[in-house]
C-alpha cells in the first residue's frame, strides 16, 4: 500500500525540524571521493558528521553517534575492517545504520561482502537499480522491492529518476530532484548520509528514509534553478539544504 502523501510530507518537515534542534551525530564510513561533500551536506542540514575509519577508534565514535552510514565506495582493507567493527558496535549500542552498497554490480567479492552486511540488520538500504538486482537476484519490478524489504526487515530506498521507498508494507514514490544532480559525484552517498541523519531522530524507518530523500530532492531542484552547471550545483545544494525550511519542503515535495 502507498503511504499517504500529506502524512509523509508533514513527517519530513517534522524530521527536518528535529534534526535542526537535536544536531545528531552521524558517523560515516564512506568513500574517499565522497567524504568532504557528505560532511558538508550533513553540516548544512544541521547534523554533526565524523569520518574516521581507524580500527583503533571507530567503535568509540560509533558508540557516541546517533546514526551510522556504511558506504562501500572505495572498499579497501581498512574500510572493510572498519565496517565490521562499526556494525558490531552499532548493534551493541542500538545505533541505527544505513547500508549503501556502492558498485556491488561491478565486483563479485564486493557483492558477497554486501550480502553479509544486509544480513546484519541495516535499518535502511539505499541503492540504485543495478545494485538492487545484484543483491536480490531480480530486477526491481512488481513486488520484488517490497518482498526484499520484508525478507530482510529493512527499508529499501531505490533511487533514480524517481525514488521508491518501501518497507514491505508501505511504499512512497518521490519525484523530486533534477537531472543535473546525476553529474555530481557523491550525490548518492550524500543521500544515504541524509537518511542516516533522519534515522537518528525518527524511529519510523520509512518516514525517516523518505524524509532524507525528499530533503535532498527539493534542495537539488532549488540548486539547479540557480546553478550554471554541475560544479556550481554541488555548492548550491549545500546552500539550499542550509536554507531549507518547513514551508519550502511542504510546498515543493512531490510524493505519491
Amino acid at each position: 500500500m502507498h503511504a499517504p502523501q500529506s502524512e509523509l510530507v508533514q513527517a519530513a518537515a517534522d524530521v527536518l525540524a528535529r534534526v535542526r534542534e537535536r544536531r545528531p551525530r552521524v558517523h560515516c564510513i564512506t568513500n574517499t571521493v565522497a567524504q568532504a561533500f557528505t560532511a558538508n551536506v550533513l553540516l548544512a542540514l544541521g547534523a554533526v558528521p565524523s569520518m574516521t575509519i581507524s580500527p583503533d577508534e571507530i567503535a568509540a565514535f560509533v558508540a557516541q553517534a546517533n546514526a551510522l552510514l556504511v558506504n562501500l565506495g572505495t572498499l579497501d582493507g581498512e574500510r572493510r575492517e572498519a565496517c565490521d567493527i562499526a556494525i558490531e558496535e552499532a548493534g551493541a549500542a542500538e545505533v541505527p545504520w544505513v547500508l549503501d552498497p556502492v558498485f556491488v554490480d561491478r565486483s563479485q567479492p564486493r557483492a558477497a561482502f554486501a550480502k553479509t552486511l544486509v544480513a546484519r540488520g541495516p535499518r535502511a538500504l539505499r541503492l540504485n537499480g543495478a545494485e538492487f538486482a545484484t543483491l536480490s537476484g531480480a530486477d526491481a519490478g512488481g513486488d520484488t522491492v517490497a518482498r526484499f524489504a520484508r525478507d530482510h526487515g529493512c527499508v529499501v530506498a531505490l533511487t533514480g529518476a524517481t525514488d521508491v521507498v518501501d518497507d514491505g508494507q508501505r511504499r512512497a514514490v518521490i519525484a523530486n530532484g533534477d537531472a543535473l544532480m546525476a553529474n555530481v559525484t557523491a550525490m548518492g552517498c550524500a543521500a544515504s548520509a541524509l537518511v542516516a541523519a533522519c534515522l537518528a531522530v525518527e524511529t519510523d524507518a520509512l518516514r525517516a528514509t523518505a524524509a532524507g530523500l525528499i530533503m535532498l530532492g527539493v534542495a537539488g531542484e532549488i540548486a539547479a534553478s540557480r546553478a550554471r552547471g554541475p560544479g556550481s550545483v554541488a555548492v548550491e545544494i549545500i546552500d539550499a539544504l542550509h536554507r531549507l525550511d518547513r514551508e519550502m519542503l511542504v510546498e515543493r515535495a512531490r510524493v505519491t
